[in-house]
């Protein structure tokens, strides 16, 4: 069922890749060279990398002896120099014209560099508020990026919602107590009870005069409890 969800919140905390920008393309060359490189299965890495920090993945991938820093190095400086496709997701410009700068920040589990690269692509400016993997000990699913993002908002995670479009941010947005809104098409486990809109296009949000936001996700779709696909 298809129908109008609302929400009052006192801020909105979004992630990068999927959810303000499709990088898709671009990512997916980077981890495919990285599969050459190392002779592996480049389809296993981009099933399973979508939403962690890039260290992570190269850790979980690379050939044992692999120098996880050198190539997590080398993959940055890949990304960095390839925002050829990098576009904005439907409608975030237009939603992240509506607010505040100081209700809304970016929470991604790319570098700062790559994040500023891939939003200036997408022609998207980031907040004041940007948390990025180089300022968190731990990548999502750990809630830190979100706990961190709404202690600089002066904001309780509570009182935000989190737009996410990867099972490691949904798991994130959950553990740090935000209400986690899918975007696009991810239905898996991590995403049953949640509101969910295909992007960002039916997203409306207006400031109220005491200081919160009204969110209204217009045709958004309530996914159920007993989702149990990956």
């Amino acid at each position: 069922m298809k129908t109008p969800h609302t929400f009052t919140v006192q801020a909105l905390l979004f992630d990068m890749d999927g959810t303000l920008v499709d990088s898709t393309t671009a990512v997916a060359r980077t981890w495919r060279r990285f599969a050459r490189r190392h002779g592996l299965d480049a389809e296993e890495i981009l099933r399973t990398s979508h939403g962690h920090r890039t260290a992570e993945t190269v850790a979980r991938h690379a050939p044992s002896g692999a120098d996880v820093d050198a190539e997590t190095a080398w993959l940055v400086a890949q990304d960095v120099a390839d925002t050829t496709g990098v576009v904005a997701v439907p409608g975030a410009a237009e939603l992240l014209a509506t607010l505040p700068p100081d209700r809304w920040a970016l929470v991604t589990s790319a570098g700062r560099e790559l994040a500023a690269r891939r939003m200036a692509a997408a022609g998207l400016t980031p907040p004041p508020v940007t948390v990025t993997a180089d300022d968190v000990a731990a990548g999502k699913p750990d809630p830190e990026g979100y706990l961190t993002a709404a202690r600089l908002l002066g904001v309780p995670a509570a009182g935000t919602v989190v737009f996410e479009d990867a099972p490691a941010g949904l798991d994130a947005a959950r553990a740090a107590g935000a209400r986690p809104v899918v975007v696009g098409p991810y239905s898996g486990t991590a995403a049953r009870g949640l509101s969910r809109v295909p992007d960002l296009r039916p997203v409306r949000a207006g400031l109220r005069d005491d200081g919160r936001i009204e969110l209204t996700l217009h045709a958004a779709t309530l996914l159920r409890e007993d989702v149990t696909s990956p």
